[in-house]
């Protein structure tokens, strides 16, 4: 089923001609589908460098880790824009038909390297692959294995105290990893006891968790370099594990990722 198909079932109004598809994909800062997750795709989405939204629609998808997977998160209505700060800012209002389907729909497209298309250039090569009962969100855990979120998302997180993320990582002990998406650097640390790795992680807030090297790299610009981060479990273990066997893993990851060398860690 193509995509085009799909919207103007809900809304005859919304022609390949009438709209701009925009691929939301990594900007260098952070992942739109992080930014979705907190609720700050909309906003995320105005400012724009360039004019990129001169028609009526734009239609907005996000790329997914898989291969030439995208989540579908809305069409919204053009209503201007204006010059600011260096590019254009653009009244971009959500359409009300297709909020069902925002973050529930999944589309397959092959892109080039254009982020912004004209819809009739490409909407025959869009193709719906699925539509999930409930849409994605960042609310529910997804697992240790595949913890891997932004220094955005783990704010987000802390401050709702998202119950499913709170519960996981406050039951574990173990040893997780700090990567600085702007230069590859690698912290790897641990965390043991009362209140395991979410304990832990409600420390970095603040962008450095009071550690020397975090500190340093954070610097004068505070928790806006902190936006690089990213943090993911390496492994985990009982919060009643004793700290020695916990630090003794923590020193493995860190010969392992060569951190002390090459990376964040000075110990």
């Amino acid at each position: 089923m193509n995509l085009f198909d799909v919207l103007q079932a809900q809304d005859a109004a919304i022609t390949p001609k009438s709209s701009k598809v925009h691929l939301a994909s990594w900007n260098q800062i952070e992942h739109p589908r992080d930014v979705y997750y907190r609720g700050e795709f909309d906003e995320w989405q105005r400012w724009q460098k360039n004019t990129n939204f001169e028609r009526s629609h734009v239609v907005s998808l996000i790329q997914m880790p898989e291969a030439d997977r995208w989540l579908f998160v809305g069409v919204y209505a053009t209503k201007g824009s204006k010059p600011d700060n260096g590019g254009h800012i653009y009244d971009l209002e959500p359409l009300p038909a297709f909020a069902e389907l925002a973050g529930r729909l999944f589309v397959t497209f092959v892109r080039t390297r254009a982020s912004y298309l004209l819809a009739e250039n490409c909407c025959d090569r869009m193709d719906v692959y699925a539509i999930t009962a409930e849409p994605v969100k960042l609310d529910t855990f997804p697992g240790f294995k595949t913890v891997n979120i932004s220094f955005g998302d783990l704010d987000y997180l802390v401050r709702t105290e998202t119950t499913s993320w709170r519960t996981a990582l406050g039951s574990v002990a173990g040893v997780y990893l700090i990567s600085d998406a702007e230069t590859g650097g690698l912290y790897v640390g641990s965390a043991t006891g009362e209140g395991g790795i979410w304990g832990r992680w409600t420390q970095y807030v603040d962008g450095h968790g009071n550690n020397v090297r975090l500190k340093e790299l954070v610097g004068k610009e505070g928790r806006e370099r902190a936006k690089h981060f990213r943090f993911s479990v390496l492994e985990i273990a009982d919060t009643h594990a004793s700290s020695e066997e916990v630090l003794k893993r923590e020193s493995h990851w860190k010969e392992v990722l060569v951190t002390r060398k090459h990376g964040l860690n000075g110990n």
